[in-house]
């Protein structure tokens, strides 16, 4: 989370799904204002992570769409536009999951 927010990711939400589905433990959710600041972040995070010696299972989605998912096995990262955030309300499909940390 911090990668995302060092690269001024807003909403940052962290959901514990682990009582919820059994693919992923966490979500990370969070919005860029553009197509250029969803790579960046998704570039952060993933250079973050790599080197904690966590590598990226999978990825989907891009930039120019709005919308990338990075998967790291137990947990997924989704980087959105504001308009596929909203559009796509997985704040609200997850809602039954605990946040665990919330940055606005």
């Amino acid at each position: 989370m911090e990668a995302a927010s060092d690269k001024q990711a807003g909403d940052i939400v962290l959901l514990d799904t682990r009582q919820l589905c059994s693919f992923a433990d966490y979500f990370v959710i969070c919005s860029a204002e553009s197509d250029r600041q969803i790579s960046a972040i998704a570039d952060e995070i993933e250079k973050a992570l790599k080197e904690e010696g966590v590598i990226s299972h999978h990825s989907e989605g891009t930039a120019e769409s709005g919308w990338v998912l990075l998967d790291f096995g137990d947990v997924l990262v989704h980087i959105f536009s504001s308009d596929q955030r909203g559009y796509y309300k997985l704040d609200e499909l997850w809602g039954s999951a605990a946040p665990v940390v919330t940055i606005q």
